[in-house]
């Protein structure tokens, strides 16, 4: 009979994936009311505050209005157009949001859990639905990128131009910001000594230090490619409504359209988690929760909490810059990502490879503390270096003049205007 039952691993394996993904769901639902609301707030208008409790006068502040929403979409008329290729179009949705929730698996909650004396689980259990896997950060990177493929197969397989060209676009806009998205992960990485997303907030927590803090070009660097990566504004070009229809999901409606819009916004709750875990200390906080490696049951709830409102807090920016900056013309995007962000991130990994290479050296002539300030300063002295030189280099990649081409016509414009002036 033993045999047949699944294995207490496999029961907390379960149990964890549950509330994952029912969790996800849920915080996805109701982070889209949050800015609805913050979206009110910025143009002083007021936003969803009437849908309640079906079937009754219950308002409740408008709590009711995901729920709403998402059977509005779901009773929709799932129309599949003829001229798709059938296959991919109902693939890419799935991609997509498989892809999303995955990447969950190596992300942790929090810190531990106190011992809980069950045979056969570890002690203390981990916040974490994969514990074991020694390559959280790559695991992360690599389903992250699979979000290019689902965009490709949307816009490809809806055989249309406007989704073409959407997926086009969209996918030249990923593709390009991985780079120093990847780049920024390096650093911490490099610093950390470690793939695991649990061991580099244990490393902040240990020395005191937010990786912000000790590799600010790094951070912004990463910041900057979150966004265009969560397409958001001002990097939300897969989308422009005003250019696109849509773009690359035009052709899609109903259940398959909801899968693509759950799937972006899951991307910017996994940008938030790897703003906060990786650079902003995760769990940690300075004179609460220490850094023990075992804690008790209110230490670990506290982790939790701490972890929760920063995260909190960056989906809140994430959705204060969509309603505050105005959208980046596609040109300016790629120059950002090619002509800025590329060159910061590659001069943050020297500078830390630097650092990490010669801390033992530091510590002997001037001590621990001294190593560190040092450590502190080289990474500070190149963000302001790195920002004046790119400010001085790419003045362009900024401004809204218009960029002028030379065509057939302009010889006769000249002309013309010279015999006007004759």
């Amino acid at each position: 009979m033993n045999a047949v039952l699944p294995s207490p691993t496999t029961i907390a394996a379960l149990v964890k994936i549950g509330l994952l993904v029912g969790g996800l769901m849920t915080a996805a639902a109701y982070l889209v009311l949050l800015e609805r609301w913050i979206a009110a707030w910025v143009q002083d208008r007021k936003g969803p505050n009437r849908v309640g409790i079906p079937l009754t006068n219950i308002r409740l502040f408008g709590l009711g209005q995901p729920l709403a929403d998402g059977l509005k979409i779901i009773l929709k008329e799932d129309f599949t157009p003829s001229h798709v290729d059938r296959v991919l179009y109902n693939a890419a949705p799935l991609l997509i949001l498989a892809a999303s929730l995955a990447i969950f698996a190596a992300i942790p909650f929090g810190s531990v859990l106190p011992p809980l004396g069950i045979p056969g689980l570890p002690d203390p259990v981990p916040f974490l639905v994969a514990p074991g896997l020694d390559v959280g950060v790559l695991w992360v990177f690599a389903l992250s990128s699979i979000a290019v493929y689902g965009v490709l197969l949307g816009g490809w397989a809806s055989n249309n131009k406007y989704g073409f060209l959407g997926g086009l676009r969209s996918s030249a806009q990923l593709v390009a910001y991985e780079i120093p998205l990847g780049l920024g992960l390096l650093g911490v990485v490099l610093a950390a000594g470690s793939l695991k997303l649990d061991r580099i907030m244990e490393a902040q927590a240990t020395s005191g230090v937010w990786y912000a803090f000790a590799q600010p070009l790094g951070f912004i660097v990463f910041l900057v490619a979150s966004f265009a990566e969560a397409a958001r504004l001002p990097f939300d070009l897969p989308e422009a409504e005003q250019e696109l229809v849509g773009g690359y999901h035009t052709e899609y409606s109903g259940i398959r359209l909801l899968l693509f819009l759950v799937a972006e916004f899951l991307h910017m709750i996994t940008a938030a988690f790897l703003i906060v875990i990786m650079f902003l200390g995760g769990w940690h906080l300075w004179g609460v929760t220490g850094s023990a490696a075992e804690v008790s049951w209110a230490g670990a709830l506290v982790r939790f909490a701490i972890l929760s409102a920063k995260i909190l807090g960056v989906i809140v920016f994430f959705m204060l810059v969509r309603w505050s900056w105005p959208r980046f013309r596609f040109d300016q995007l790629m120059n950002l990502a090619w002509k800025v962000m590329l060159p910061l991130g590659l001069a943050n990994l020297v500078t830390v490879a630097v650092v990490e290479e010669y801390r033992p050296w530091l510590v002997e002539r001037l001590g621990s503390s001294g190593a560190g300030w040092v450590a502190l300063a080289l990474p500070w002295g190149m963000f302001f270096v790195g920002w004046i030189v790119a400010g001085l280099l790419t003045p362009s990649g900024t401004d809204n003049r218009p960029i002028h081409t030379h065509g057939p016509l302009d010889a006769e414009q000249s002309l013309a205007e010279d015999l006007v002036e004759a």
